[in-house]
């Protein structure tokens, strides 16, 4: 058993307006010929401003569109025409699928990797996982990976220009870094690089943690309006870097094993991870029977910044007792990050706090904290 402990981030993580048109910049250090993956709906920028930086640098781009699902067949499909144009540089732009994508492509086709969010959705960008899917969007596996990305490019006039639905679930993904490193830091788990969680992982959740309560809700006023002000910059340190490593360091528990789980609802497929995530800190934080000032400073936060509370709130229409029970098996399978909270914990125990944190959402959408 590995009992050393780890703190693991990229390489370099950048923060700032226009890094799009300067993209070259950044990925010429580590290759001549990249091959570029895309979300569909900013193919055409990235192939007119990244394009640009490329021709004026006197490298080569490839621009490719994402196909909608980071699945194994996905990523061989990027691997083989990567392959085809002599590649020496994977860089992926887009949310967090396509992140993993470029991220797994990268590490099959042994190649640096520059990572370039249009969201703020998740903290997909900072960490050495991939999560992989099935066809079908139901959850296959984690794919560790041997390193981080090269380079991390948060550009905040796009994540701010971004959706305010996509900049508020990266917020509900990184409320939950703290409480998840809390628990595998006192059930001394496994974080994210299979070591153990580390002080310095659990004091930048905590420091992530802070900073959402702190600025999250002016933030997503301004993202709202489409702007990029101190707020909006530090907020998205959080959700992206701080979130990112100091889950990758201090590791994940209930929380994520829930919203894996929850991708068995057909109904939820839609839901955003982060959306998804912050239902799963409400289930964790039934099962560790935390002080009350405690959930209601989250129930708190989660209504002022508008993220959905209750199930009903995600789009579920119907409670069915069958799906939930499989959602509470699924979440406690061997090998996702349940086994990393400070109590033992069944399916019966996941489906009675999923039960209960619906009941205490609904409680508490009315009243005033």
């Amino acid at each position: 058993m590995n009992t050393a402990k780890s703190v693991t981030s990229p390489r370099k993580f950048i923060i700032g307006k226009g890094l799009l048109s300067d993209l070259n910049t950044y990925t010429s250090v580590y290759g001549k010929k990249a091959y570029v993956i895309c979300d569909e709906f900013i193919l055409e920028r990235v192939k007119e401003e990244g394009g640009a930086s490329f021709d004026k640098g006197g490298n080569e781009a490839t621009f490719v569109k994402f196909g909608g699902e980071c699945t194994q067949e996905e990523i061989d499909t990027h691997r083989k025409a990567a392959t085809d144009m002599k590649a020496d540089i994977i860089v992926g732009v887009g949310g967090g699928k396509t992140l993993d994508t470029a991220k797994s492509t990268a590490y099959f086709e042994k190649l640096p990797v520059v990572i370039f969010p249009t969201i703020a959705s998740t903290d997909a960008p900072c960490t050495a996982l991939a999560v992989i899917y099935n066809t079908d969007g139901s959850f296959d596996r984690y794919l560790f990976l041997p390193s981080n990305p090269d380079i991390v490019l948060a550009d905040t006039t796009i994540l701010a220009g971004a959706p305010k639905r996509f900049f508020l679930a990266g917020i509900g993904d990184a409320l939950a870094t703290y409480f998840e490193a809390r628990a595998c830091y006192r059930s001394n788990g496994d974080n994210l690089v299979l070591m153990k969680p580390s002080w310095t992982g659990l004091g930048l959740a905590k420091l992530c943690y802070e900073t959402v309560l702190q600025y999250g809700e002016q933030a997503a006023l301004a993202v709202e309006q489409g702007m990029v002000t101190p707020a909006v910059e530090k907020t998205i340190e959080a959700t992206i870097y701080l979130s990112g490593v100091g889950a990758e360091a201090g590791g994940l528990a209930a929380a994520h094993a829930i919203h894996n789980g929850m991708t068995a609802v057909p109904e939820l497929h839609g839901v955003q991870h982060g959306e998804k995530v912050v239902f799963g800190l409400l289930a964790q934080l039934v099962l560790e029977d935390v002080p009350k000032e405690e959930l209601e400073t989250v129930i708190s936060f989660i209504k002022k910044v508008g993220l959905p509370l209750t199930l009903k709130d995600l789009g579920l229409t119907e409670f069915k007792e069958s799906e939930w029970r499989q959602v509470a098996k699924d979440a406690c399978a061997e090998g996702d990050t349940m086994g990393n909270m400070p109590l033992p914990v069944t399916p019966e125990d996941v489906y009675n706090a999923i039960v209960a944190a619906d009941a205490i959402a609904n409680h508490y959408k009315n009243i005033d904290l």
